[in-house]
Order: structure tokens, then C-alpha cells, then sequence
């Protein structure tokens, strides 16, 4: 657990996330436009998620509030980042670069150098900020996905 003082003097604590975060972590989902809560956010499979990519995921904290998330993991080659989310309130003070960091020196702690994310096509807001960070779009590769539940929401 780290503390830090960042723009705006807010204190914000960065820790790892558990799953007793889960409830905060589903209401910081739901409350953010442009992100659909899916059958895999649920508990369980969160659970599994953080299970399987121990010390990789992250939260971040203004006192009892949860006020930014990231999800981190790997497949034992690459690292992928997921759901980085600060409350709209909280934008512009450095928790996203941060909660970012902490991911990505987790990661290569374990040797994992190359880290991907996906970003929607009509989430201009998040590719400018992954730009700005210095993350390249890649037009080398499309992404193909098969659902084998036949539930979309999945």
C-alpha cells in the first residue's frame, strides 16, 4: 500500500485489488459511461481473475472511496490491461498514469516486458489518453473473438 499526495492535494491510496473491492469495483463500472458490465465481471470469475494474476491489479482510494480500478494480467508471454477507470471527479490528477505504473512494474517484476490493451473504436477519450502515454495503435493485427455461450453479454 502506497499513499500520495497528487495534483489538487488529494491523498490517494494505490494498493492491490481483492476481491472484497468487488461491490466498489461493480458500482465504478456501472457508473462510467461507455463501459458495459458483463457476466464476466461478476464475483466469481473476478475472483478467478485475480486469483490466477496474483499482485497485477489495482486500486485506487480516497478514504472509504474507491475512486479508480485497473485490472492487470498475462498469459505467461504478454501482459493485458483491463478496465482502468478513475471517477470522473478524480480525472487530471495522475491516478490513471499511476494505477498504469503500478501494473506495468508488476508485470516486468515477473519478466513480462510487452503489455497490450484493447480500446473500443468509439472511445476517442480513452485512445487520446493511451496516445498521450506513449502506448502505439497497432494496424498490424485484427482481433477476432468466439463466443462459444452464444451470449453476447458474456
Amino acid at each position: 500500500m502506497v499513499e500520495r499526495r497528487l495534483k489538487h492535494s488529494a491523498m490517494i491510496e494505490i494498493r492491490e485489488m481483492i476481491l472484497a473491492d468487488h461491490e466498489q469495483v461493480v458500482t465504478l463500472l456501472t457508473e462510467t459511461s461507455g463501459v458495459t458490465l458483463r457476466e464476466a465481471d461478476g464475483q466469481e470469475r473476478t475472483g478467478a481473475y485475480l486469483a490466477r494474476n496474483p499482485g497485477l491489479s489495482f486500486v485506487a482510494r480516497s478514504g472509504n472511496e474507491l475512486v479508480g480500478m485497473v485490472m492487470c494480467g498475462h498469459d505467461g508471454r504478454r501482459g493485458y490491461l483491463q478496465h482502468l477507470l478513475v471517477k470522473p471527479a478524480y480525472r487530471g490528477q495522475g491516478i490513471a498514469q499511476l494505477l498504469v505504473q503500478y501494473c506495468l512494474d508488476a508485470l516486468e517484476a515477473i519478466g513480462i516486458l510487452k503489455i497490450h490493451l484493447f480500446v473500443l473504436k468509439e472511445n476517442e477519450r480513452g485512445a487520446a489518453f493511451w496516445r498521450s502515454q506513449g502506448w502505439q495503435q497497432r494496424a498490424d493485427v485484427t482481433m477476432y473473438s468466439f463466443n462459444r455461450s452464444g451470449n453476447p453479454n458474456t
